[in-house]
């Protein structure tokens, strides 16, 4: 895509500006580092652009909390002061969602999952967002806890303008097909390839 410009133009009678606003399914997975990480930068863009943002992470635990959470929910709080950028939500699955702690009892995980993307189902039905950051949405689609095949149905015949970013690795088939732009992470070299753990600023 020399200067950005498109290698084809379909002929789907769509006029340049329609073509380019269309929403987009985005996927990044594969085994390399920065999955996670280009989401979050995408979805500090769509912040700028006062886009409403929900973020849901499925794997991460409740207890642990990331940098990019940090810098977002001061953004959410930032444009509910200042009127600038866009609202934020952040909901993370541990002990339960961010709107249904379970306070004292170990989560059923797969039962977690299935409400998480229930949820996030009625808000795409409601088009409650601009961008829907599904953290590590692969797993439960590959453990067997969320059906795909509802999903990429759900995905594809989502209302409005509604942009989605998928992040994990192992992205089932059937939800690359669906996407409108699929990024593979591929591990060169790694530091933990020569014995160093994560380190802060960099991992979180």
């Amino acid at each position: 895509m020399p200067q950005g410009q498109p290698t084809t133009v379909p002929d789907d009678g769509l006029s340049t500006r329609q073509r380019r606003n269309r929403p987009l399914v985005m996927v990044h997975t594969g085994p390399g580092k920065g999955k996670s990480t280009a989401a979050f930068g995408l979805a500090m863009r769509a912040w700028n652009q006062g886009w409403d943002i929900g973020v849901f992470q499925f794997v991460k635990s409740a207890k642990w909390r990331i940098g990019e959470q940090t810098v977002m929910e001061r953004l959410g709080q930032l444009h509910a002061e200042t009127g600038e950028g866009g609202p934020v939500e952040w909901h993370k699955m541990g002990s339960g969602w961010s709107w249904s702690r379970k306070e004292g009892t170990e989560a059923d995980h797969a039962a977690d999952a299935a409400e998480g993307w229930a949820e996030i189902k009625r808000r795409l039905a409601t088009e409650r967002h601009d961008l829907y950051l599904l953290d590590e949405f692969t797993y439960p689609m590959k453990w067997g806890w969320v059906d795909v095949d509802d999903v990429v149905a759900t995905l594809a015949a989502r209302p409005g303008r509604q942009h989605v970013v998928i992040t994990g690795r192992d992205a089932d088939p059937r939800l690359l097909e669906v996407a409108d732009l699929v990024t593979e992470m591929t591990k060169v070299k790694h530091p933990m390839d020569a014995g160093q753990k994560g380190q802060r600023g960099i991992e979180w």
